[in-house]
């Protein structure tokens, strides 16, 4: 199946892809296109670039419903996108993906500008998720491999969230993701 789990990939985007992003003007697929065009444009590497197409992959996978959020429910859509990929792609690829929902916690921890600047929506998930970390949580994220890579992926995840954006489309990034399979 590796051969085929970029096919299998973009088949969910194609099934899943068109719902809308928890409250953000944008598409499941806009918005993970999005991200992934802000780490190139940054020049990213195809590793990170792979990360922040797929950073939210779990929201198109996991079974419960699209408002969950908007319920009360952190979906860990994280984790579910991160078990799921990982048995596929390198750990640069899928680690950055399943701590930018930490990332985010850090972030604003570190950066009241960050939070400042954060949307209604991802301020919503983040009470659901945690809230800022403590500096105890703050230092232990700092040593996490991929921690970087991660804060790096959380700013292209508010970078994309831009109705009507070009981007490239999938098949563009599937060198990308060729680049991270295992």
């Amino acid at each position: 199946m590796p051969s085929n789990i970029i096919d299998t990939i973009f088949d969910e985007f194609r099934k899943h892809g068109d719902a809308v992003y928890i409250g953000e003007p944008v598409t499941q697929t806009e918005h993970m296109l999005q991200s992934a065009y802000a780490a190139e444009q940054d020049g990213a590497g195809p590793l990170l670039i792979a990360a922040a197409l797929l950073h939210d992959y779990g929201h198109l996978i996991h079974d419960l419903p699209e408002d969950s959020a908007e319920r009360g429910v952190d979906t860990r859509h994280e984790e579910v996108g991160a078990a799921y990929l990982s048995q596929y792609f390198v750990p640069a690829a899928v680690e950055p993906g399943r701590l930018h929902v930490a990332a985010k916690r850090y972030l604003c921890a570190v950066d009241p500008d960050y939070q400042a600047a954060l949307s209604s929506a991802s301020v919503h998930s983040l009470k659901l998720q945690g809230g800022p970390f403590t500096p105890v949580e703050v230092q232990a994220f700092e040593a996490l491999p991929f921690a970087q890579e991660a804060a790096r992926l959380r700013r292209y995840d508010d970078l994309g969230k831009t109705p009507g954006a070009v981007t490239p489309d999938l098949e563009h990034y599937r060198p990308c993701l060729e680049a991270a399979l295992k």
